[in-house]
């Protein structure tokens, strides 16, 4: 197949808007940019086009996939109940980087949309490109993110061509992506409303607008996933990533240790802590500046993979507001791995 990629704006952004469509219409495969990070997207109406989104990329079967929307309305289509919490938290959020987990209705979706389970997640992305995308096709669009699983997520039109080239019909090429980590999913269907993914929209954002709200604690690895990126290793780069912790381990120390055991080092870290001894540096914003990490985070990963690097240390940073989404995404990156405990 070849990947053809349409610019998002320009004379004729229309035209590119109209070819994207039809490709959904006959069951191809549509790269989009979303707010958060590049989407794959498929009908999610058509069982055979979603199963070519786990084809392509290599994703396992019962990794549940987040179905985007266009309209608020929409949402009574696809789920069996919406009460007034979820009014509030689609009416405060959306457009926005928020997943909302409902109680699907039977026998709409794709069944592979929802990997056997009885819920599923619904969000509405907040960039122009795909708003005018579904609002064109007036579908529902399931559309995980645009990369190889496991591997960092795309947050740039080119991300997208170097992991699914030959995979994808069009790829809609509209610039870097803003927020850089994948949205936050909020479980409506338990007691008390459960985050299942950190993401864009913070737990104090959340309870601002609804009271309380709970974290679920990672999903054992016998269990199927109640929402994609709970199971499986995810974001990784091609080397061994660790988190590094400052208040554990001196960067300059630790980056001669790797040198003398005969191996090079890429580090990924903010701005202020930049250190030239490091065979390469990859700043990803300002030390305490958490958005700023997010919207650059999965570019830094992706750059360490042009390298020869044989380590890879992505120094952490604190859990303020988005920073606990980019926790999550180095812990999963890691498997789980820290510096300090490789000594």
């Amino acid at each position: 197949m070849k990947t053809k990629r349409l610019v998002a704006d320009g004379t004729e952004a229309a035209t590119h808007y109209e070819e994207a469509v039809q490709a959904l219409r006959s069951g191809e495969l549509v790269a989009f940019p979303t707010e958060t990070v590049y989407g794959l997207g498929a009908l999610a109406t058509d069982e055979e086009a979603v199963q070519s989104i786990f084809t392509a990329k290599g994703r396992p079967s019962d990794n549940p996939l987040i179905v985007h929307i266009g309209d608020q309305e929409q949402v009574r289509e696809f789920a069996r109940s919406v009460d007034d919490v979820a009014e509030q938290l689609m009416d405060a959020f959306w457009p926005g980087p928020l997943t909302l987990i409902f109680y699907k209705k039977e026998n709409v979706l794709a069944p592979s949309v929802t990997a056997g389970l009885e819920t599923v997640g619904l969000r509405m992305p907040d960039h122009p490109v795909a708003l005018q995308l579904l609002r064109a096709i007036r579908e529902p669009i399931a559309a995980p993110s645009a990369n190889k699983s496991g591997k960092p997520s795309p947050t740039e039109a080119d991300h997208v061509f170097t992991d699914l080239d030959g995979d994808v019909r069009v790829i809609i090429d509209g610039g870097s992506t803003a927020v850089g980590v994948e949205s936050t999913i909020l479980d409506l269907t338990t007691d008390v409303p459960t985050i299942l993914r950190p993401g864009g929209v913070t737990k104090e954002q959340l309870e601002r607008v609804i009271g309380p709200v709970e974290e679920d604690v990672a999903v054992g690895k016998e269990e199927a996933p109640r929402a994609p990126g709970m199971k499986y290793m995810h974001y990784a780069p091609e080397a061994p990533l660790f988190v590094f912790n400052l208040a554990t381990a001196h960067l300059n120390e630790a980056i001669a240790a790797i040198h003398a055991s005969g191996q090079k080092v890429a580090v990924v870290g903010p701005e202020e802590l930049y250190d030239d001894e490091a065979d390469w540096y990859f700043t990803i914003g300002r030390l305490h500046h958490p958005d700023e990490m997010a919207a650059n985070l999965y570019r830094a990963l992706r750059q360490c993979d042009l390298t020869d690097a044989d380590v890879i240390l992505a120094i952490e940073t604190d859990m303020h507001g988005v920073g606990q989404a980019v926790m999550n995404r180095l812990t999963k990156a890691s498997g789980g791995k820290t510096y300090e405990s490789k000594q």
